[in-house]
């Protein structure tokens, strides 16, 4: 037998064997499925919702307050409670620290005597320090309408028509008047505040 022929054989026998194969399984029964489902569903649903917000009031913040100048600062506070809110706030003047400037300010444009007596009118430490190291502040004499300055101005303070120009003694161990009506009604208000906030 040969080649061509056997591979012609065999060819034959695997043609045959898959269409016997094909045949047999499109001959055979289908698969049939069958499903039966039965549900039963009851459902009962009774919902109540109530929707209420209950949140804290904004908070009651302390505005931010720039020095507009260097010789100012800001003081502000506030309070919050359940119910109110109080914020306030304002500028303030440091005397002290315009005093400084100015002197400083007339001293850089060579106005030494000036600059001296801004911090002498001012602070009767700088006036009585002038004065004990034998540099007493300047003074005005109206007479003559000059200033005067060393021995010419220790004899014009003496005077007692220009006793009115030194400056006094700050006591810094006692309160002023206005300081301690100031305090007082600050703790007043800070007293009524905590009273709300306790209510």
């Amino acid at each position: 037998m040969s080649d061509r022929l056997r591979n012609n054989v065999i060819a034959g026998l695997i043609v045959f064997a898959f269409w016997c194969v094909s045949f047999s399984a499109m001959a055979a029964d289908p698969i049939v499925t069958q499903a039966t489902s039965n549900s039963t569903v009851t459902s009962n649903s009774t919902s109540n919702t109530t929707s209420k917000v209950k949140t804290n009031p904004p908070s009651a913040i302390s505005p931010s307050l720039g020095a507009n100048t260097k010789c100012t600062f800001g003081v502000s506070g506030a309070v919050q409670t359940q119910i109110l809110g109080i914020s306030t706030g304002q500028t303030m003047r440091d005397i002290n620290c315009e005093n400084l400037s100015i002197s400083a300010h007339l001293f850089d444009m060579g106005l030494k005597i000036a600059a001296i007596q801004v911090m002498c009118l001012n602070d009767r430490r700088v006036f009585d320090a002038m004065k004990f190291a034998g540099t007493p502040c300047a003074i005005f004499d109206p007479e003559t309408g000059e200033g005067l300055i060393g021995k010419a101005a220790t004899a014009e303070w003496k005077k007692a028509k220009n006793k009115k120009y030194i400056p006094k003694k700050q006591d810094i161990t006692t309160m002023s008047k206005n300081d301690f009506l100031e305090k007082l009604v600050g703790g007043i208000i800070a007293v009524v505040l905590l009273a709300i906030l306790a209510i």
